[in-house]
């Protein structure tokens, strides 16, 4: 059984959702978005930083997952979200949790089967998936969904190692 922290960084917001996986079993556990507003950029990355590091210390995950950059339009945006990243990365890895990213793309593809997925379809997925009442925020959503995507990949690397051979997409018992 794993608690996977995922993160979806925003210089603005920053989502997270944190999940329990064991086997093929998900449960919802947390979500919620990290609202820094208009503080300048140091503070904004030392409150992402510090409420990770609470959110790590509560709920005491043994998996962290975030997004990978992508090259955006601006690259004064680009760099801010790198920056954001590195700063969730940090918190990560100061706790001794293991880093694992994934393209949004491959977050789209194992959370609602492709990978050109709008916001809503990632959002109405993971309210499908986790069994939620309504629908999370965006940010939370994303976040959840690269927790998700986690789980999923953890799935197939145990399956794998156990023996599996994959074929056709799917893993077969040897």
């Amino acid at each position: 059984m794993a608690i996977i922290l995922g993160v979806d960084p925003g210089s603005r917001i920053t989502g997270y959702g944190i999940i329990r996986a064991q086997g093929r079993h998900i449960e919802y556990i947390d979500s919620g978005c990290i609202r820094v507003g208009e503080k300048p950029m140091a503070e904004r990355l030392q409150t992402i930083f510090h409420s990770l590091a609470t959110l790590i210390g509560e709920y005491r995950p043994e998996e962290f997952a975030i997004e990978q950059v992508f090259m955006a339009r601006n690259p004064d945006s680009a760099l801010k979200l790198g920056q954001a990243r590195g700063a969730a990365i940090v918190s990560a890895a100061n706790s001794g949790l293991p880093v694992h990213e994934y393209s949004a793309r491959q977050v789209k593809q194992a959370v609602v089967g492709k990978g050109g997925a709008d916001k809503s379809q990632v959002q109405h997925m993971v309210q499908v998936l986790l069994s939620l009442s309504r629908t999370p925020q965006a940010d939370a959503a994303d976040a959840l969904a690269i927790a998700l995507c986690h789980a999923h990949m953890n799935q197939s690397v145990t399956r794998l190692a156990a023996g599996g051979k994959v074929r056709s997409g799917r893993v077969r018992q040897q």
